[in-house]
């Protein structure tokens, strides 16, 4: 059991599927930094800079380099964090899915677009969960999130980052994306220090404001799955795409790419 997660959060994970915790990454705050570091000056295969030629400053992302990164692999780990994932799903079993890093430098007014994760994944269940985890004080541009949304029942057009384009052709199975602030949505948002962390669903919808401050905002993302996850075919090449797999529908996640974190020894 995390010493951190209470009930309030567990009650408030499953209705708003969007919970702060804060501190809960505390200790691994110098750590991710070194390895954020160390990523952005060795970037991996599916690394991308989303700005255009004319937009100032720069928003850096790349994923799943835990294998090659001690730094991540560390905190991934951590027994902490996995309980807290366990509760907050509501899971006896926590496997991982991947990690993510996401920096906007210092003046890089472009917002991260509103999208939800869930459609870009090969993964389908109820039991998921994303920590998104500063390693800068963040105040403007924090992760902005809809409250609920995990419960619409139908998930929101995946769009390519830089162009806008449509993830997949198949846009009529899909909510058009909505606009949370002209549409009155109840969107969360939270001060934040290094090591806090917002947990969410893969469906919720959210975004993040640019960073128009004189510091950086670099941020670790870490997404696990529950009991009920299984892969599920994608109407395209997901992303990540992990290529290769060779899992068919509604089988778990092969574990030697996306290790069991609990139960120990699975």
């Amino acid at each position: 059991m995390s010493k951190i997660i209470t009930e309030k959060m567990i009650k408030d994970y499953q209705e708003l599927g969007v919970v702060y915790i804060p501190s809960l990454f505390r200790e691994h705050v110098s750590n991710l930094r070194k390895g954020v570091e160390y990523n952005m000056h060795n970037p991996g295969p599916y690394a991308a800079e989303n700005l255009n030629q004319k937009e100032r400053g720069r928003f850096f992302d790349d994923y799943c380099n835990w294998t090659r990164i001690p730094e991540f692999k560390k905190t991934i780990f951590d027994s902490e964090i996995i309980n807290a994932a366990a509760q907050l799903m509501q899971s006896n079993s926590v496997q991982l899915f991947h990690d993510h890093v996401l920096v906007k430098e210092p003046g890089t007014s472009k917002d991260t677009p509103w999208h939800s994760d869930g459609p870009y994944y090969f993964v389908n269940g109820k039991k998921t969960i994303s920590f998104w985890v500063p390693l800068d004080p963040v105040k403007e541009s924090s992760l902005r999130m809809v409250a609920r949304s995990h419960k619409w029942g139908k998930q929101v057009l995946p769009t390519k980052w830089l162009s806008q384009e449509n993830f997949y052709e198949q846009v009529d199975q899909y909510l058009p994306i909505p606009d949370p602030d002209l549409e009155d949505m109840d969107v969360l948002e939270f001060q934040m220090e290094p090591g806090d962390a917002i947990a969410f669903h893969f469906e919720i919808l959210h975004g993040a404001r640019g960073n128009n401050s004189t510091n950086r905002r670099r941020a670790f993302s870490l997404r696990l799955i529950g009991d009920d996850a299984r892969y599920t075919q994608r109407p395209g090449k997901t992303s990540p795409p992990f290529p290769n797999h060779n899992m068919k529908e509604g089988d778990k996640l092969r574990t030697d790419w996306f290790p069991i974190l609990l139960p120990l020894g699975s």
